[in-house]
């Protein structure tokens, strides 16, 4: 039988040995840069008062234009007693390590920018070209559009957001449309005791539509929602958790109650290009005169036939006697509340950048935030840019970093 082997050990082995920890990405401070916006419909703005006071007393530091916040009622003051620092040199802002902007930064703002700064704004790919992108690769940004950005759910948050508030808003500005104040033909929208309630068709069955639908019933109209999907009907009633009619998009159907109708919102979204045409000119021309068509799709080229891109200096326009109102970003019209909910969503982010010690960490560690990234390092790293301007993208961004 064979001795049993045993294993040696130096003496610097058997010495007792310091327990290894887990080592931490330092916590990083940022500089943050907010400039006003030029686009004239735009009147949002990222962080309010309240959340640059947040982000001050972690250690960060907000620049603001002057005037950054009056589209939403805030004033230089106001920031400026959250602890932010306020800017009277555009220039001065885009030299912040961070650019937080509701809308793309226009080709003279990005000129502004220097070197491997990072980019936090809307992509609205729609809208680019491939001059846009070139320039940011040029100056080696790492770029994170919002509009992309998901939370631990897979919801996406800005989106959501600006959803409910155009779908609810919608609602009001049909009711303004209706009144005679605005050329309508003196209607209420909704329902009093004694008198048929105004009734609203709404085509699309997604977030904007269950906001249209719930404050149109909430001011006692009668609601018809329409939809190419079943699974989003049956969504919106479990939603709703009340009895509505719900019809799958045929166009007779369709067109008869548009005939009956005071409101037409249009609710459709599309994932890629152009929203489908639902509604035709000859259904908008049998219509009720003086009734109110709401394109809230027009920023993807609008569901009705008869739409025509408006701004909010002529938000309106009459065709066949109808009233259509369609102007895109609708949530720039209540842009107080809709910042609220985009600080919401963004100040939050800009503290988890912060901690996990920068943006390259961070989109390294979250994989919602990584969504949003569309430029690393002066980079391409998303495929449908690359392939809608024909550019060069990388097609795994972790090989990066």
């Amino acid at each position: 039988m064979s001795k049993p082997e045993f294993l040696s050990f130096s003496s610097s082995e058997l010495m007792p040995q310091e327990e290894v920890l887990e080592v931490k990405t330092s916590k990083s401070e940022l500089n943050i840069g907010i400039p006003r916006e030029v686009f004239r419909q735009e009147k949002r703005v990222g962080l309010t008062p309240d959340a640059v006071q947040l982000l001050v007393n972690n250690g960060h530091k907000v620049l603001i234009e002057k005037g950054a916040g009056e589209g939403a009622n805030y004033s230089d003051k106001d920031y400026e007693d959250a602890g932010g620092e306020i800017s009277y040199s555009k220039a001065k802002v885009f030299q912040s390590d961070i650019i937080l902007k509701i809308e793309p930064p226009s080709l003279e703002e990005i000129e502004l920018m220097k070197h491997r700064q990072t980019l936090i704004s809307a992509l609205q790919l729609r809208t680019q070209n491939k001059d846009y992108f070139q320039k940011l690769m040029d100056k080696k940004i790492t770029a994170l559009s919002f509009e992309n950005i998901a939370d631990e759910s897979g919801i996406i948050p800005v989106v959501r957001s600006m959803s409910e508030i155009a779908g609810s808003t919608s609602v009001l500005v049909a009711a303004e449309c209706l009144s005679n104040a605005n050329d309508g033909k003196g209607y209420m929208l909704g329902g009093v005791s004694g008198i048929p309630p105004t009734d609203v068709v709404i085509i699309g069955a997604g977030t904007v539509g269950v906001y249209a639908a719930k404050t149109a019933l909430g001011l006692g109209a009668t609601v018809k929602v329409f939809d190419k999907s079943v699974t989003k009907l049956r969504r919106l009633q479990g939603i709703l958790n009340m009895p509505i009619y719900t019809c799958v998009i045929q166009p007779k159907i369709l067109e008869k109650a548009l005939m009956r109708c005071d409101v037409a919102i249009g609710a459709i979204r599309s994932e890629s290009g152009r929203t489908p045409t639902v509604v035709t000119d000859d259904m908008v021309s049998k219509m009720k005169a003086g009734s109110v068509i709401i394109d809230i799709s027009i920023d993807q080229g609008g569901c009705f036939e008869t739409s025509e891109l408006c701004d909010l200096d002529k938000p309106t326009f009459k065709k066949y006697d109808v009233i259509h109102y369609c102007v895109p970003n609708i949530a720039s019209r209540v842009s107080r509340t809709a910042s609220f909910s985009l600080s919401n969503v963004l100040a939050p982010l800009i503290l988890s950048i912060g901690d996990a010690g920068g943006v390259e960490e961070i989109v390294k560690q979250n994989s919602g935030v990584n969504r949003g990234l569309y430029i690393c390092k002066g980079i391409l790293v998303s495929k449908a840019i690359g392939d809608a301007f024909d550019l060069p993208f990388a097609e795994d961004s972790r090989l990066l970093y």
